[in-house]
């Protein structure tokens, strides 16, 4: 019998994304699958303590063993923003591309580029708080490319390769991104422990 677990998202983006990396070794439902749409408070000032927040929340509710994720963008020349204001970063009525020209009007004229996407999931199994954490580095880029993936994916170019993560197909983005690495942790995790 294959392991349930509930993803602690609304965001479609990420599920197909998670789902691609675990395929089919788990019974994976979203929050739209339970047909929750409350908002979920993320209050907290890390990725670390917003990951386990939501994560404790949507377990308390549906006693199950469940995972969230927090993901910020961290620029070297602005001092690691956005950080875990990443999806806010414009306001809390912004899109995307708000986000997008936000960082590219700051960086205007600077020449330190560097930059990182940092993922932290928190999974809750048997109320205990579990963080697992993946990095990619790379730079901003000063114009976006690429239609794929989401948020700030079109203007991040990661090291070692000459495409943004927007040019990128699922399969190519997931072999590379911090969400993967993280997911793989966690997978790694449910292996080890459960032998499944």
């Amino acid at each position: 019998m294959k392991r349930k677990l509930i993803f602690a998202t609304n965001n479609q983006h990420k599920v197909n994304e998670i789902r691609n990396i675990l395929g089919d070794r788990f019974d994976l439902a979203s929050l739209k699958d339970l047909k929750f749409n409350e908002n979920i408070p993320e209050e907290h000032h890390s990725l670390e303590e917003n990951a386990a927040g939501k994560a404790l929340f949507i377990y308390n509710r549906y006693k199950t063993d469940c995972f969230a994720d927090d993901t910020g963008l961290e620029v070297e020349a602005l001092d690691g923003e956005p950080g875990v204001y990443s999806a806010r970063y414009a306001g809390d009525q912004c899109n995307f591309d708000d986000n997008i020209n936000k960082i590219l009007n700051k960086l205007k004229g600077i020449n330190n580029r560097k930059a990182r996407f940092r993922t932290v999931i928190s999974l809750v199994e048997n109320g205990r708080v579990i963080n697992f954490e993946g990095s990619v580095y790379g730079r901003i880029l000063d114009e976006k490319r690429g239609i794929h993936g989401f948020g700030y994916d079109p203007v991040f170019l990661p090291d070692g390769h000459e495409i943004t993560f927007a040019e990128m197909t699922m399969r190519e983005k997931n072999r590379i991104s911090h969400r993967a690495k993280a997911i793989e942790k966690l997978v790694k995790h449910f292996f080890n422990k459960h032998k499944i």
